[in-house]
């Protein structure tokens, strides 16, 4: 265990005590809770980093050619994973992925006694530094590798070092958006071979059992797309609705009732039906260049979905089905309106789609956004432009407005970057925070 890791622990403990001190969490102040829950995140990636090396050694002295005198077995385990879920409590999941970062980033030696930095020297630095949690560290480890054959070594050091940039504040979902994307530029070759064995995985099947049917399906991103956006087009205009009704008037039903209940009014549409059950209402839109439509190449995405996919499923999807190809700025289609209207139109917001990826701020998929006007509308006047406008779902709406929040573009068109400043009393320094579909694209 290195000296530099148990300071970490001790500067993540002082901080806490600091902060909080001997007060309850009634007491503190919500700048000194926010300060509190950085402090033990802090503190949590720095025991676990601690630690991973600890649970690495152990499976290296429990490997199964070592049979009965085996670490984990001398202490009657049937692994090192099981030893290392009976100490910690934690699940075998969790384990694993301990024990698989410990190995890619400890130290090694080559054959003349050498010493040669972590197989994932990036991902080792920041785990060390408490940057990167456990679970973050593995997601991107275990990308890497499953690449690593098919990608130049440097191509393959500077990602790592990019996800290791991008990957610390990001939640698990936008995580997985990000390794998903970055597998896809990486390793583009290996987009199809991916997306064919997880067709030839799908499956649905129908159970019936304590007077319920039970569905229980898998689908490839091909298949399942326009399921779920047919689906969320129902559901999210009955949300929309209830945002001005009253409670006289309100759909009281769960989300998970409304998307039953939306998948049963399709299914009974469709029963003798010869029309598009959805109309032109709710469409599929596939992103991808001309070069990819033309040629059937490289890779494409679907809104609202993060795994890439092949071009040619995506071409063979376009013939089959109503999908809409996002086609920036075409049949001299007006993209900046100026004052002339205020609502940004479905052009425009498949420009900001391109642009955001969904909400700008929190992720979500563009069908639960709508265009907001970062100089606002009435209060300053602001055009309905696209350098003027973000994506943003109801909730983080309400966050800009209510909190005080600011938006920032910087440059022009698709390729521009969306900062989010916070207010002073979320960060002092009101650091901004990169929003949008850059921040989960690698630039090499």
């Amino acid at each position: 265990m290195e000296n530099g890791l148990l300071v970490g622990i001790g500067e993540a403990l002082e901080a806490l005590t600091a902060v909080g001190g001997d007060r309850g969490p009634g007491t503190l102040d919500p700048g000194e809770l926010v300060a509190v829950n950085e402090a033990f995140g802090v503190l949590k990636r720095r025991v676990d980093a601690a630690f991973a090396p600890v649970a690495a050694e152990i499976a290296r002295q429990s490997r199964t050619e070592l049979g009965k005198d085996s670490l984990a077995k001398r202490h009657g385990f049937r692994s090192p994973v099981a030893l290392i879920q009976a100490a910690t409590g934690s699940t075998v999941g969790e384990a694993v992925k301990l024990v698989q970062v410990g190995e890619a980033t400890a130290p090694r030696m080559a054959l003349t006694g050498e010493p040669l930095p972590a197989t994932h020297r990036h991902v080792a630095d920041a785990v060390a530094s408490g940057r990167l949690s456990i679970a973050s560290a593995s997601a991107i480890v275990t990308v890497l590798d499953r690449v690593a054959m098919r990608v130049d070594a440097g191509r393959l050091d500077t990602a790592e070092r990019e996800l290791c940039r991008l990957a610390p504040g990001m939640r698990a979902d936008e995580l997985s958006r990000l390794l998903a994307r970055a597998e896809a530029h990486l390793d583009p070759d290996g987009v199809e071979p991916r997306h064919e064995q997880r067709r030839a995985e799908r499956s649905l099947l129908f159970q019936e059992r304590d007077g319920m049917i039970h569905l229980n399906g898998v689908f490839d991103v091909e298949t399942g797309a326009p399921i779920k956006t047919a689906v969320e087009g129902i559901v999210t205009q009955i949300l929309r609705d209830n945002e001005h009704a009253d409670d006289a008037t309100r759909d009281q039903r769960s989300t998970r009732q409304l998307q039953a209940d939306a998948l049963h009014d399709l299914c009974t549409h469709a029963i003798g039906c010869t029309t598009v059950p959805t109309g032109p209402t709710t469409t599929v839109v596939v992103r991808m260049g001309l070069q990819e439509l033309e040629t059937g190449t490289g890779t494409a995405t679907i809104d609202g979905l993060d795994t890439p996919l092949p071009a040619t499923a995506m071409r063979r999807a376009a013939a089959e089905l109503q999908f809409i190809p996002c086609v920036l700025g075409g049949d001299n289609e007006i993209l900046d309106w100026g004052r002339a209207r205020r609502l940004y139109t479905p052009a425009q917001k498949l420009a900001l789609a391109e642009r955001d990826g969904g909400c700008a701020m929190c992720g979500a998929p563009p069908a639960f956004t709508h265009g907001h006007h970062i100089r606002w509308w009435n209060r300053d006047a602001g055009p309905t432009d696209l350098d003027n406008g973000c994506l943003l779902c109801t909730g983080c709406h309400h966050r800009i407005h209510n909190d005080g929040w600011d938006i920032r573009v910087e440059g022009t068109g698709i390729t521009a970057n969306v900062w989010f400043i916070p207010p002073p009393w979320i960060d002092a320094d009101r650091t901004p925070r990169l929003g949008g579909n850059r921040r989960y694209t690698l630039t090499a």
